[in-house]
């Protein structure tokens, strides 16, 4: 609809897994190598890992139309598969008719293997989705691996899915399968927005732009990252509906508004990551527990006479970012009165005559660990800061 407007040959931001539009990263880059290595050197079991939408299909069917043709790749992508069914479709993947049991399957299966091997001939298994496989069919996936010559791999097996794959290969009953995985890699969402209008520009430019590097303003693009959080399908959806809504109101260039209203109809919006209340109203926990146990001390003039366990080792005093004061020259109980100010923390002037800090009265509260009562003569509660 929108794509003669735009100057455009096809739809750029289609949510299919097509080849045409691969858009190498850096992660991307990274899991072909080892895609390329593993099939290439007879690696048994490879695992690819990624979030979804971030182009794990996409990277396959990639490889699988570059593959040589002495290379015989059986791919499934639908993993929700009892071990009968999972058996029945690896049967028709390799045209394997005359069987009626698994025995008859396997014994026809190691046939096709071995003479393929025999003639220098690469056999792929590649399943898509693998997080959805069950324990049961991953434990037969473990078995297909035992095809194999004193020296290679007749067999070799591929499988990729959500980051969840790595909780599934942790489960006890597959530590079998876990420990013949010969290679792992992930794949990664899109770093920064440096990189995700690098993204849209390619996909535009693939799809016949003209000014692939105009259609969407610098501001859009840098919402579009932090909606979709670099994940290359959430990036698509925005785009693909941007450019429809920018259709509808003739608008040339893609502004942020209309990336925004598009987040706000998908519930992309990016959430704002605002402390807490309860963490707010605690500003005045800017020292670890040795530093509490130091100022306590030397507010009540003891700073010397307190055990080193107590003090801990000689802790730096941080007060925000006023770590020291002039250079190499340590922070002064003045310079931390002054700090404290500065941070907002109330407390009487320094020209009382001595520091609050000094003051029996003050409001801060010993650890449980200093020791020692407080200026009243209570014992110390166990009260911290």
């Amino acid at each position: 609809m929108y794509a003669e407007f735009y100057g455009l040959r096809e739809l750029p931001f289609a949510l299919t897994p097509d080849p045409r539009y691969i858009y190498f990263t850096p992660s991307h880059t990274e899991v072909m190598a080892n895609l390329h290595y593993g099939v290439e050197s007879g690696k048994g079991l490879i695992v690819v890992t990624g979030e979804v939408g971030t182009g794990k299909t996409t990277i396959l069917r990639w490889m699988m139309q570059r593959l040589d043709r002495t290379v015989l790749v059986a791919y499934i992508f639908n993993p929700r598969l009892s071990v009968p069914e999972f058996y029945q479709h690896l049967a028709a993947l390799f045209d394997i008719q005359n069987w009626e049991t698994k025995s008859d399957l396997l014994i026809e299966l190691g046939k096709v293997l071995e003479s393929r091997h025999s003639r220098g001939l690469r056999t792929v298994l590649i399943i898509d989705e693998a997080h959805g496989l069950s324990p049961y069919v991953l434990e037969e996936v473990r078995l297909l691996g035992n095809f194999e010559s004193d020296t290679a791999k007749q067999l070799q097996i591929v499988l990729t899915g959500q980051p969840e794959l790595r909780n599934v290969l942790n489960y006890p009953d597959l530590r079998q399968l876990k420990q013949r995985v010969a290679l792992r890699c992930d794949i990664k969402a899109l770093p920064n927005v440096e990189e995700t209008a690098r993204y849209i520009s390619s996909r535009l430019a693939v799809a016949g732009a003209a000014r692939a590097a105009d259609i969407f303003s610098p501001g859009a693009i840098d919402y579009i990252f932090r909606c979709s959080e670099g994940i290359p399908r959430n990036i698509n959806n925005l785009c693909d509906n941007a450019l429809l809504n920018g259709f509808a109101a003739s608008e040339p260039i893609i502004s942020r508004a209309i990336i925004e209203d598009v987040a706000a109809t998908f519930d992309l919006l990016p959430s704002d990551r605002k402390l807490p209340i309860a963490e707010e109203n605690e500003a005045a926990r800017i020292f670890n527990a040795a530093g509490r146990a130091e100022l306590w001390a030397a507010g009540n003039g003891n700073g010397h006479d307190a055990p080193q366990a107590a003090r801990g080792p000689e802790p730096q005093i941080v007060i925000n970012e006023f770590v020291r004061v002039g250079g190499d020259t340590p922070a002064t109980l003045e310079d931390v009165e002054a700090a404290f100010g500065r941070s907002g923390l109330s407390g009487p002037p320094a020209s009382a005559g001595r520091s609050y800090l000094d003051k029996p009265g003050s409001s801060l509260n010993p650890p449980a660990y200093a020791g020692g009562t407080d200026w009243p003569g209570r014992g110390n509660n166990g009260q911290s800061l």
